[in-house]
């Protein structure tokens, strides 16, 4: 039997609409929970393995996509709002009480400077661009995952039509290379 790895994967993905214009994701207080509003749908919503992403309990990986800074706004209990790692390039803000992590915002000189990290599956809304690959694959073997079982894994993304890799998809790869090449004048 495949590992799960995550509850939105583990039977199937669900398409998303090209037409959906966002929503609100909330964390998993039952009452007063954080509310962030986004404007537009996610780009680049895929699978991660990395040790710093929020994972619902249980799940091997995170379901991350990403909006523009300017579509997101946290519209309700933002004093609730922590940032889990001052020192990552990536900070994400979780929920002091429940631990969710609602986005995470890159603050320094990055590739990906003025992109929001997202999880969608915190919004009751449907719509959300699917997972389109799964990254940093083998990072889940840092976290404590049986190496031995890493092909049942690679299998399970491929039944799902997701490419597996062990950074970020071709496309983010070169966009993170053009953005380095432009800044050292290279282009």
């Amino acid at each position: 039997m495949a590992p799960s790895l995550h509850p939105s994967l583990d039977n199937g993905i669900t398409p998303g609409s090209p037409s959906f214009s966002g929503g609100k994701l909330h964390c998993l207080c039952s009452s007063s929970p954080v509310e962030v509003t986004l404007t537009s749908n996610v780009a680049h919503n895929h699978a991660c393995g990395c040790s710093k992403c929020w994972k619902p309990s249980g799940a091997l990986f995170s379901i991350v996509g990403v909006v523009p800074k300017a579509n997101l706004s946290v519209t309700a209990n933002e004093d609730k709002l922590a940032i889990v790692d001052e020192n990552a390039a990536i900070q994400r803000f979780a929920c002091k009480e429940c631990g969710t992590h609602l986005y995470g915002r890159i603050k320094n000189e990055h590739p990906f400077h003025g992109l929001d990290f997202v999880h969608t599956e915190l919004s009751d809304e449907k719509g959300w661009q699917e997972p389109q690959f799964a990254a940093f694959v083998s990072s889940i073997i840092e976290q404590g995952f049986d190496p031995s079982k890493m092909d049942e894994v690679r299998g399970k993304f491929e039944s799902l039509g997701l490419e597996t890799y062990d950074s970020l998809s071709p496309a983010l790869m070169d966009a993170i290379a053009t953005w380095t090449a432009k800044k050292n004048g290279k282009l």
